[in-house]
């Protein structure tokens, strides 16, 4: 989707505010490469070039077994690392939608369609 969308999935990606700088540094975590040790130390291996798109960008996906990991070392839950921003996804809404009018969808059948057997 990211290739064929990528304004749409930059879009929804900035409804999302990524907290993970800020969360480590409420730990004293100051540092991209302290983080980065202290995950290794956890099990997560990762890239330093990773670690830096963690540490100053907001991540398109993250592995749901990696999140665990940055909430163990962090102490903290997935909610504090991913700030829900509700104003920026309103703001995505097409005009459709605030509007209240539904697009008439009309039902097409498939070619060839057999009765099914009794």
């Amino acid at each position: 989707m990211r290739g064929s969308l990528p304004g749409l999935a930059r879009e929804w990606g900035e409804s999302m505010r990524w907290n993970l700088r800020m969360t480590a540094a409420e730990r004293g975590i100051w540092k991209s490469t302290e983080m980065r040790r202290r995950l290794a130390e956890a099990g997560l291996e990762i890239s330093a070039g990773k670690m830096s798109r963690w540490w100053t960008t907001t991540p398109v996906s993250i592995r749901l077994e990696d999140l665990d990991v940055i909430c163990s070392v962090l102490g903290c839950t997935p909610a504090e690392l991913m700030i829900c921003e509700p104003e920026k996804v309103a703001a995505l809404r097409p005009p459709a939608a605030e509007t209240g009018i539904r697009p008439q969808i009309t039902q097409r059948l498939g070619r060839h369609r057999s009765v099914p057997p009794a």
